[in-house]
């Protein structure tokens, strides 16, 4: 019976580290998908002359889930026609943002970058584009950094866990 205990222990902890790990993998993914989401954002913007909400509609069916959901929400928002851009935007980031693995400098650039979102010409609007990816481009340097550092570590620190708490108990 104890060793089935503990065998519960090591696997629970272990699995606790694995999805530590996965986390940080996820983070870069979801930074580098969001990168590519502005830049095809700016392509319709600037050269299809497509409108916001036909735009996002678009990037939520080529980008995965969470992030399909942020650009879905906001097209939607957008179409009901109850609030301007900046609004839409902030109201889906709160909706979507607590299923990503994005943290709040993440957040915060993406909010800034809502607030600017309708607001200007095609020109303006380009350059607050490349302006938040040049952010999101040091926050995913940062996240790659991370999840070389601390990925594996996450991992044995799991295993090693269970392991001590093991040894503790018995």
């Amino acid at each position: 019976m104890k060793w089935i205990g503990a065998i519960c222990i090591i696997l629970a902890t272990t699995w606790s580290g694995f999805e530590a790990s996965r986390l940080l993998r996820e983070r870069t993914k979801q930074l580098r998908q969001l990168k590519m989401a502005l830049q095809s954002l700016e392509a319709e913007i600037m050269y299809g002359h497509t409108p916001l909400m036909d735009a996002s509609l678009r990037l939520s069916q080529q980008l995965s889930r969470p992030l399909s959901w942020l650009f879905e929400s906001f097209a939607h928002k957008l179409q009901k026609g109850t609030m301007n851009a900046r609004q839409a935007w902030e109201e889906s980031l709160h909706e979507v943002w607590k299923m990503t693995a994005l943290k709040e400098g993440e957040f915060e650039i993406m909010k800034q970058f809502g607030e600017t979102l309708g607001q200007y010409d095609h020109e303006i609007q380009q350059n607050y584009i490349r302006l938040t990816m040049v952010h999101l481009e040091r926050e995913e340097g940062d996240a790659m950094e991370k999840q070389q550092r601390y990925e594996r570590m996450m991992k044995s620190l799991g295993v090693l866990t269970g392991i001590l708490i093991v040894l503790l108990l018995i």
